[in-house]
């Protein structure tokens, strides 16, 4: 059914519907209801980065065996999950103020966010002005492995663990899934919305 709908309008109907689902989320025990942000700051994460896993698997295939489609694909989700991970930012923010009453600008996983952010940016630009889908497929091969390298090494000197996971209920861990699965949905369209996009 999604796919009779132009992707664009679906992609924002589905971010709508996530941030009204955000907004009716359980709360958690430390937290309360300003555990909300942090709901949608973090399935607001994951989709940017299945984004670049799904670009960088693309651009392989791509590699591989030179169809087309796989280029357009790894071009369309290396766009979307830019986005995603651009507009995550100051998702960030919100989070650390409504529930730590301050903003951690000197916090490591801040500041890789924020360089890997500026890095995508200007890749996309510069992938984008090249318009050549084999450029844009090794473009995205080579960014998501040294982002989920460099977020794995990366201190967590004032980023707790998930509260969300940490929880130990159940109900919450769902309704974080679901919450990511609509964002999920929402980072598909984008995709599909983006693919076709070129340089004048």
């Amino acid at each position: 059914m999604l796919r009779r709908i132009p992707p664009l309008p679906a992609c924002l109907a589905l971010l709508t519907l996530a941030a009204l689902t955000a907004l009716s989320g359980p709360p958690v025990a430390g937290l309360g209801s300003s555990v909300r942000a942090v709901y949608l700051h973090g399935a607001w994460i994951w989709t940017a980065l299945a984004g670049y896993a799904a670009a960088a698997a693309g651009g392989l295939l791509g590699w591989l065996d030179r169809r087309r489609p796989w280029l357009a694909w790894s071009t369309g989700f290396g766009r979307a999950a830019t986005a995603f991970w651009i507009a995550y930012l100051p998702l960030s923010l919100w989070a650390m103020q409504t529930n730590w009453n301050g903003l951690y600008l000197s916090e490591p996983r801040w500041r890789v966010g924020l360089h890997f952010a500026v890095a995508a940016c200007l890749l996309q630009i510069a992938a984008w002005l090249i318009d050549r889908p084999r450029v844009t497929g090794l473009i995205n091969l080579a960014f998501f492995p040294i982002l989920a390298y460099t977020l794995a090494g990366a201190e967590q000197v004032l980023h707790p663990p998930s509260p969300i996971f940490t929880s130990g209920s159940l109900s919450i861990q769902a309704f974080f899934v679901l919450l990511t699965a609509i964002c999920l949905l929402a980072g598909w369209q984008l995709g599909r919305a983006a693919q076709e996009a070129r340089p004048a």
